[in-house]
């Protein structure tokens, strides 16, 4: 890396940075981007450079919280035994990071926001299929390794993105032990049903 894309780098981490302190201050909808600059000394002009919009500056900060949340998990996947015993670990996962991550409240505010540009709502589009082939790489081990049988795996990924989705909405104001059943209850229905 040259040292013009090195200074770039810096400066983007600087803003996302700076803006993440107050989304999660703020929330999403109160930050402005005059509060943005104000933060970083970097001008309104040089936040667009890099981000386009304020919109795409958040979801630069979402996309860095899935990178990080993917690497934390392939540092621990390799504890799990079975394909069973990862999805019950994503579960427990998940439900850890959506409850102490700082910015879950600004992200529902931003994902329930109706006011989104097309090229938001594809990069929002990209995020959930990367979720769903995630889980469609999973399940498709446990087919493979015998343990589940052979189904329409893309269509089991996506009612597990689902689930975990919609888990993540309901166990928001739960407790830390009865989000953590909660999701152990979840896997258990999709795994074995409930007939």
């Amino acid at each position: 890396m040259n040292k013009k894309q090195l200074q770039t780098e810096q400066t983007k981490k600087k803003i996302a940075e700076a803006s993440k302190a107050l989304f999660i201050k703020k929330g999403y909808k109160a930050t402005a981007i005059e509060e943005i600059v104000k933060a970083t000394g970097c001008s309104a002009g040089n936040i667009y450079y890099h981000f386009k919009s304020k919109e795409g500056l958040f979801l630069y900060l979402i996309e860095e919280w899935d990178r990080e949340w993917e690497e934390t998990w392939l540092a621990k996947e390799a504890l799990y035994a079975t394909t069973a015993d990862k999805l019950y670990g994503v579960a427990e996962h998940l439900a850890l990071d959506q409850i102490n991550h700082p910015l879950t409240k600004a992200i529902d505010e931003f994902f329930n926001n109706a006011e989104k540009g097309s090229e938001v709502e594809e990069r929002i589009q990209q995020m959930v299929k990367g979720y769903v082939n995630f889980n469609k790489q999973l399940l498709q081990r446990g087919i493979d390794a015998g343990e589940f049988k052979a189904a329409d795996v893309t269509g089991l990924a996506i009612i597990l993105d689902s689930l975990m989705f919609g888990l993540s909405q309901h166990t928001r104001r739960m407790d830390r032990e009865t989000a953590l059943t909660t999701y152990r209850l979840a896997v258990d229905v999709f795994l074995h049903g409930i007939a």
